[in-house]
């Protein structure tokens, strides 16, 4: 990727019922760079990457335009985005084995049984789950859930990441290990990052600029 893979934000603001929650917002985050936007609750971080990714409740009102690249998001289906997104929760499916889950984000591009089970393969190997491909995601612990989560998310092949939140549930130890995973992953992809975190630390090993929000 180079520069012109860059995710950029240009004036957005977003309002809930006619009030303001953030003052409209420029912003360009480069590939293999994590920018983090901090503020306090209801400030709109979380509501901020919901349209990002295009899954923005009704109930709020946004202005501003998306790119990826030379791509406008507007308009365009949560699906056909290219937007990766990481959750608090990990979200795995629990009636999908743990190969499963991350089968069900392969691109349609890669075709043939064997083809899959490899690209399969290769991310649990690469997450140290070399042989959890049958397992039951409500076997594993948490970090590994976490984990097969990411590499779930990444074997989509997202253009742009957005993090929100997602170390904010595990132990002091896992999260610092975590943390180095994902940001290690999408700076191997080069990909451009989003993080929404309260937690200084968070915001510390991502390394990039970091964004407040306020409410006005």
């Amino acid at each position: 990727m180079t520069d012109a893979d860059a995710l950029r934000l240009h004036r957005v603001e977003i309002r809930l019922r006619q009030q303001r929650l953030m003052e409209p917002l420029d912003l360009e985050v480069h590939p293999g760079q994590c920018v983090t936007v901090m503020g306090p609750s209801g400030s709109g971080k979380s509501t901020l990457l919901n349209f990002i990714a295009g899954t923005l409740d009704p109930v709020f009102e946004a202005r501003g335009r998306v790119f990826v690249g030379a791509h406008c998001l507007d308009h365009v289906e949560p699906q056909h985005r290219g937007i990766g997104i990481l959750f608090q929760d990990d979200l795995l499916f629990p009636h999908l084995s743990v190969g499963g889950n991350l089968a069900f984000a392969l691109p349609a591009l890669v075709r043939g049984r064997s083809a899959r089970r490899e690209r399969v393969a290769a991310a649990l190997s690469e997450a140290g789950l070399a042989g959890f491909a049958e397992r039951d995601p409500a076997t594993l612990s948490g970090g590994q859930r976490a984990r097969v989560a990411v590499m779930r998310t990444l074997l989509a092949e997202p253009r742009a990441l957005l993090l929100d939140e997602p170390f904010s549930k595990l132990d002091a130890k896992l999260r610092g290990e975590f943390r180095a995973f994902v940001f290690e992953h999408a700076r191997s992809l080069s990909l451009p990052v989003l993080l929404v975190t309260h937690d200084e630390a968070d915001a510390a090993a991502a390394g990039g600029p970091i964004v407040q929000l306020g409410t006005v």
